[in-house]
């Protein structure tokens, strides 16, 4: 794959080639309310979408639930150019852990985020061939932290498996990150602060310690 190709601009062109009054059904895999703010104000001026909430790799149940419940009150509270239907598919961590087997003790960031992106926007692509969907993605891209280069090269790759055609994103491209937060704050959004599995947060929380021993030692000192 070529590391220059700019997925927003390809977004920005199959967005302008719409002619008028067509609307393209979208199968929109989201992670999360925050994530899913601008994503869904941006993409609804252009797609029919379904919103489907898949995300096995989050931990604990109770933390799975907040967060759906978030993204199904952010929809219904945000005033979206075209309407939006939510899906949400039962809670299963099973999968993400038989997934992501033997990969426990890699960093953030690499292998393990990989195979994670991979099974939920595979779920994704399957039931928007089923469904009969013109394109699926995934919010994913609007994280920081995430790997957009390799978001659209998964996505390409199940696109060719399912005959589905995969919507490239890179959503923290023309302000989305910034605007996602703008958002939040104006729905009142809870926002974590760990991606979602459970080595994400022991990771935030082996962070938050260092911090707080760091804090501690330079109040001694001064």
């Amino acid at each position: 794959m070529n590391g220059k190709r700019n997925y927003q601009k390809e977004l920005d062109a199959l967005t302008g080639s719409l002619r008028e009054g067509e609307v393209p059904r979208l199968f929109l895999h989201s992670c999360c309310a925050p994530c899913s703010s601008y994503v869904l104000e941006y993409l609804s001026q252009y797609f029919s979408i379904t919103d489907f909430y898949y995300n096995p790799n989050i931990s604990p149940e109770e933390e799975y639930r907040r967060r759906a419940g978030e993204l199904k009150r952010l929809i219904s509270e945000m005033p979206l150019a075209n309407p939006v239907r939510f899906e949400e598919a039962p809670y299963n961590a099973d999968e993400f852990y038989q997934a992501v087997r033997g990969m426990e003790d890699l960093p953030e960031g690499g292998e393990r985020c990989f195979v994670c992106y991979r099974l939920r926007m595979r779920e994704a692509a399957r039931r928007a061939a089923e469904g009969g969907y013109d394109y699926f993605t995934t919010t994913l891209s609007i994280s920081p932290l995430k790997n957009a280069q390799k978001i659209n090269e998964i996505g390409e790759e199940l696109a060719r498996e399912y005959g589905v055609k995969h919507l490239p994103s890179d959503f923290k491209k023309k302000n989305g990150y910034l605007r996602s937060i703008e958002l939040s704050r104006l729905y009142g959004l809870y926002r974590q602060d760990y991606c979602g599995c459970a080595f994400s947060r022991a990771q935030r929380q082996r962070e938050k310690e260092a911090e707080r021993e760091k804090a501690k030692s330079e109040m001694q000192e001064g």
